[in-house]
């Protein structure tokens, strides 16, 4: 691992994590003003307008170049891993953005998560495999990548809530995994010429997953706070390019002896996971307070609020309540 790669891969991880943010921001703030249709189409056409949902865009578009540079100088099983460190970013960012300070179990969490990380890839030592994947085995590749996504998102249809974030954040991890595998490739490509570059599927298949994966993140984010689906997108991308990274480009991790610590440290970035996901300091309202403050009446103090309610109306009703406002 190179000091450039890790670097390049954390900043990718630092931009990701603001973006998610700032978008759940967005998300939050929505839900108190969407109408009776909440499909993502309609609910992207609201949420181009918020400056909060354009800054995590363009913090999108720069993830994607950072993410570019260290997979052109570093392997697949290298980069994507130390994108996890995505969830201490959210950590830090998302408490300045929602103003919720992390108390110490949230902390000892993401301690539990980083030395796990380290503790994986020290060990592991991913090797740097090939820069393009081995002929005839992208065709089986996509095949798998199409099937698992399609059952994570249709899964995540049938349920609603933490559930249904999760395993939207599932289907949307694996289809950036894809990305990262797809844009490695395009990557790889670059000393065929600019010319082969835009003539060849790689470039456009990135284009088109990457796409698909923007949305499935969206669905995500609105179904439920970053405690349900951040753990599953970050952790489920850096799983799945280590599986692509060996399965496509060659790239090796060291077992024998070292896969006691490995494991170990897979265990202690679940356990992170989980601890993070459990924490109060993240848990149910931490990324929807913002929502409440600055939505429709957020402003007025809640004994106002609460007098604005005609009398008599159900408190499931609330929300209608305010749209009308």
């Amino acid at each position: 691992m190179s000091v450039l790669t890790v670097v390049l891969a954390l900043f990718a991880a630092l931009s990701n994590a603001a973006a998610s943010v700032l978008q759940r921001r967005a998300a939050a703030q929505d839900e108190d003003r969407a109408g009776a249709v909440h499909t993502v189409v309609h609910s992207l056409l609201r949420l181009i307008r918020d400056p909060y949902w354009v800054g995590g865009a363009a913090l999108l578009a720069l993830t994607t170049v950072l993410q570019a540079a260290a997979l052109a100088v570093g392997s697949l099983a290298v980069v994507q891993p130390l994108m996890a460190t995505e969830l201490l970013f959210t950590l830090v960012v998302g408490s300045m953005i929602f103003h919720r300070r992390p108390d110490r179990r949230t902390w000892l969490a993401f301690v539990a998560l980083a030395v796990g990380l380290a503790l994986f890839l020290g060990a592991a030592s991913p090797s740097a495999g090939h820069d393009t994947a081995t002929p005839g085995r992208w065709p089986w590749a996509l095949l798998a990548l199409f099937c698992v996504v399609t059952g994570f998102a249709a899964a995540g249809r049938l349920v609603h809530g933490a559930p249904r974030a999760a395993l939207f954040g599932s289907a949307s991890a694996v289809a950036f995994g894809g990305t990262a595998a797809l844009l490695k490739e395009v990557t790889g490509r670059f000393p065929q010429g600019a010319g082969a570059v835009l003539t060849q599927w790689p470039l456009y298949a990135t284009g088109v997953v990457g796409v698909i994966s923007f949305l499935l993140l969206q669905s995500a984010l609105r179904a439920g706070t970053l405690a349900a689906s951040q753990p599953a997108l970050t952790l489920g991308d850096a799983l799945t390019s280590v599986g692509l990274g060996w399965g496509l480009f060659g790239e090796e991790i060291g077992l024998g002896v070292r896969v006691l610590p490995e494991l170990i440290g897979v265990a202690l970035i679940g356990l992170g996971s989980v601890g993070l996901a459990r924490a109060p300091s993240v848990h149910g309202a931490w990324d929807t307070a913002p929502a409440a403050r600055d939505g429709p009446g957020g402003g007025r103090p809640r004994q106002e609020q609460q007098k604005s309610r005609p009398p008599g109306l159900p408190a499931h009703h609330e929300r209608d309540v305010r749209r009308q406002e």
